[in-house]
C-alpha cells in the first residue's frame, strides 16, 4: 500500500508560535518539534533554504522526533540560483568584499564545494537515522526551460545523491503545452520527484498543478490561492485557508496520485498563524477515510 504522509512546510514560523496552536508547555524548540511530530509524520525544513544548519542542530531534530518521522529538507538558496545574502554564509566562506548579495558565480569553486560539503554534513544525522525523505531543489521563477537549465538541475541532483531529490520548477516554460511531456520525461530519466504545486494561477511565476509522479516518491506542495500573491508580503502571499470542499477534492486527486508511486508527501505551505497545520490535519482525516484505489504497489526501495 502506498504510504501517504501529510505535513507542513514549517513547524516554527513566528505566526505559528503566536497563534496558540502549541500548548503553553511546548515552550522550547525541541518541545515544539516533539509536539508537532506527535501529530504529523512529515515536515519540510525551510530554515536550510536560508542558511546551512549545523550538524548538532539537525541531530537535535532527530532526537526530538520518533523513528517514523520524516524530514524533507530544502536546499540552500545559493545552490538553486537565488540571490543570497552574504551574511547567511559561514563566516570563513564569505567573500572579503563585494555586494551584500551574491550568486553561485561569485564564490570560488573551492568555497562552493565546501559549502556543499557542509550542507551534506548537516543532513548526515537525518539520513543516518533514516529520517530523510528528500532534498527539495526549489528553483527561482526565472529559470526557464532549456538544455543549460537541465544540465544544472542534473548536476545539483548528483551532488545530493544517494538521497532522493525533488524538483520544484517555477517558470511556466517547463509546462507549456508539449514542453510538459519533455519536462516530465527529463525528471523521470534522472529519477527526480516532480514537486507539484497548488498555487494561484495567472501570474508570471504560476505553474499548473500537474499530478504525475516521476519517481518512487511523489510530492505536492500546497501554497494556497491568496489574492495578494503578486503584491503582498510573505504573510499576505500565503494567507489562505483551504475550504472543506477543496480539501475533499484534493483528497480524491491525491488518492489517484498515490497509485503512481510508492510514497506520497503532501506539504501545506500556507504557513500563516497555524492555518497550514489546521488544513493538514483536516486533509489527513479525509485521506484516512479512503482506501487508495490502485495504490497497492511492490516496493522498489
Amino acid at each position: 500500500m502506498t504510504v501517504i504522509k501529510v505535513g507542513t512546510s514549517s513547524w516554527a514560523d513566528r505566526t505559528l508560535l503566536r497563534s496558540g496552536w502549541y500548548p503553553r508547555e511546548a515552550n522550547t524548540p525541541a518541545g515544539r518539534l516533539g509536539y508537532y511530530a506527535d501529530r504529523f509524520p512529515l515536515v519540510e525544513v525551510d530554515t536550510s533554504y536560508y542558511a546551512v544548519p549545523a550538524p548538532e542542530t539537525t541531530q537535535g531534530w532527530v532526537d526530538a522526533t520518533g523513528a517514523d518521522f520524516t524530514f524533507n529538507v530544502k536546499a540552500y538558496r545559493l545552490f538553486t540560483g537565488h540571490p543570497t545574502p552574504v551574511a547567511t554564509l559561514p563566516a570563513d566562506l564569505r567573500p572579503a568584499r563585494g555586494p551584500d548579495q551574491i550568486r553561485r558565480r561569485d564564490l570560488p569553486p573551492t568555497a562552493y564545494d565546501e559549502l556543499w560539503r557542509r550542507f551534506r554534513a548537516a543532513l548526515a544525522p537525518i539520513a543516518a537515522a533514516d529520517r530523510l525523505g528528500a532534498v527539495l531543489l526549489q528553483f527561482p521563477p526565472w529559470l526557464a526551460r532549456g538544455e543549460a537549465a537541465r544540465r544544472r538541475i542534473a548536476e545539483l541532483a548528483d551532488r545530493c545523491r544517494p538521497w532522493r531529490v525533488a524538483v520544484e520548477l517555477r517558470h511556466a516554460s517547463w509546462f507549456d503545452g508539449r514542453a510538459a511531456l519533455e519536462t516530465l520525461a527529463f525528471l523521470r530519466e534522472h529519477e527526480l520527484t516532480n514537486c507539484c504545486v497548488d498555487m494561484p494561477q495567472g501570474h508570471p511565476d504560476s505553474v499548473p498543478p500537474i499530478l504525475i509522479a516521476t519517481a518512487d516518491l511523489a510530492m505536492v506542495r500546497m501554497h494556497g490561492h491568496s489574492t495578494a500573491w503578486d503584491g503582498g508580503d510573505k504573510e499576505d502571499r500565503f494567507r489562505y485557508a483551504y475550504g472543506d470542499t477543496e480539501l475533499r477534492n484534493w483528497s480524491q486527486l491525491l488518492t489517484e496520485l498515490a497509485g503512481q508511486a510508492d510514497e506520497l508527501h503532501v506539504l501545506f505551505n500556507n504557513c500563516c498563524a497555524g492555518q497550514a497545520q489546521r488544513d493538514a490535519e483536516r486533509l489527513a482525516e479525509l485521506l484516512a477515510g479512503r482506501v487508495p484505489a490502485g495504490a497497492e504497489r511492490s516496493s522498489r526501495r
